[in-house]
């Protein structure tokens, strides 16, 4: 018969390879990914899969003399920090509006905009496309810092109006008694306040941007294409090349899942913001 205290330990080492269970789930397909990008074509297509087997660099050594990588890594680079740039400057005004001005149509207005997400994006291809061509930004680092801020933006907006929502409305009213203007309520007082919510918000705009494939591959060819499209260039009608194909993927997931890494803690903090009153 357990006591209280060794049934609260049982509990707790369950609780706790169970989490570890979840993560090694989660990230064995990233722990594959970069163990056959150091295997021979050979050795990836071998059945059973080989865990043991000499490694190998000759998968980068030919991406990097078939494509130039740090092209493709510049332009993820350029329109993830633009799209969230921009989204961040109008989200910012929208969720204040939302938050402090509330009427009975802001939730109704709020909902349907994250509804946008569920719309397949293939269905608003053909006009945007067109739309891209007539305007001259089909291939161009500006057209996909457009669309993906069109994309990110209703999630942006919801992260921080519910950030600023948790925020007590007499710290504005007092910054209003001392003669504050609008602008200096957003800048001098909500913004301090909710940096980690608004960091957090800033580190998912950054991820979903640089892990977009779908626009990226149908509006950009080769001199605005980012790292997505150069994953997918090396799908050919022959087939998979796997090994080839893993170690290219690696090269372009490795920029962002060290910047979640070292930024996890800010992450987790603005996630949870509010989450306790």
């Amino acid at each position: 018969m357990l006591t209280l205290k060794q049934g609260r330990q049982l509990q707790t080492v369950l609780l706790g390879a169970l989490a570890w269970l979840v993560a090694l789930t989660i990230f064995f397909p990233i722990f594959w990914m970069l163990l056959t990008s150091f295997k021979t074509e050979i050795d990836a297509f071998a059945t059973p899969p080989q865990l043991f087997f000499t490694p190998t660099l000759e998968n980068y050594l030919e991406i990097d003399e078939r494509s130039d990588y740090f092209h493709f890594a510049w332009n993820s680079v350029v329109v993830s920090f633009g799209s969230t740039l921009l989204g961040m400057l109008l989200a910012v005004p929208a969720a204040y509006s939302m938050a402090f001005f509330e009427t009975k149509r802001t939730k109704s207005t709020l909902l349907w905009m994250l509804s946008t997400k569920m719309l397949p994006p293939v269905g608003v291809l053909v006009p945007i496309y067109l739309l891209f061509k007539d305007a001259g930004l089909l291939d161009t680092k500006t057209g996909l810092v457009l669309i993906y801020t069109l994309i990110n933006l209703p999630i942006m907006v919801w992260m921080v109006y519910t950030y600023f929502k948790e925020i007590p409305k007499e710290i504005l009213e007092a910054a209003r008694l001392d003669g504050a203007t609008a602008m200096q309520e957003i800048y001098r007082v909500l913004l301090p306040i909710s940096k980690g919510g608004l960091a957090s918000t800033v580190l998912l705009s950054l991820i979903l941007s640089w892990n977009e494939a779908f626009w990226s591959l149908n509006l950009t060819a080769s001199s605005a294409a980012p790292l997505t499209a150069l994953v997918a260039s090396y799908s050919s009608p022959e087939g998979l090349f796997w090994a080839k194909l893993s170690a290219v993927s690696t090269l372009a997931c490795a920029p962002i899942l060290i910047f979640g890494w070292l930024s996890q803690k800010q992450l987790v903090r603005g996630l949870s913001f509010g989450a306790v009153k």
